[in-house]
């Protein structure tokens, strides 16, 4: 049994462990380094609950194995947020158009929406929702999904005081 020895910098932490070569990422992320907002629906890269993101790209967590993130950066939906607790933008969106049920699906849906809509990126509605299409959700019928994609899109409000966009 060949193991390896891993080394990533999670949601800006660095973390060290050991796994065999076929472990993947979210069985590392989870077992191995305590985050268990990355969800395990299908294994399959079908459900899109595993998603986080390595290299402020979305990836299928259960799809890829811990050894090709060896020195990458990952965030976890735990973090997402900033340290004061303020909401990333895509769950404020969620949370305001009442996009979350269960939320077992809620984390792949929040970091695929987050690697679209991060600082720096406006993602266009066509653009988020084709990169949902690929999410599983059993509870919301998509419709507050739909909303908070429509609202991440939208351009920004102007700034009334001096009349730049904010």
């Amino acid at each position: 049994m060949s193991t390896h020895t891993v080394t990533m910098t999670i949601n800006g932490r660095r973390h060290t462990g050991t796994v065999e070569a076929r472990v993947s990422l979210a069985d590392f992320l989870r077992d191995q380094a305590g985050y268990t907002g990355v969800h395990l629906g299908c294994e399959h890269g079908v459900c899109g609950a595993c998603t986080v993101l390595v290299e402020g790209n979305a990836v299928r967590s259960c799809l890829m194995l811990a050894v090709q993130a060896d020195g990458a950066g990952v965030t976890t939906v735990e973090g997402l947020a900033a340290a004061d607790g303020t909401l990333h933008r895509v769950q404020e969106a969620l949370m305001n158009e009442h996009g979350l049920q269960c939320g077992f699906c809620t984390p792949g849906i929040v970091m695929t929406m987050a690697a679209l809509s991060g600082e720096g990126k406006k993602a266009t509605e066509t653009e988020l929702l084709d990169a949902l299409s690929g999410h599983l959700c059993r509870c919301t019928g998509y419709q507050g999904i739909r909303r908070a994609a429509q609202q991440l899109a939208k351009p920004e409000a102007m700034d009334t005081a001096n009349g730049e966009q904010s």
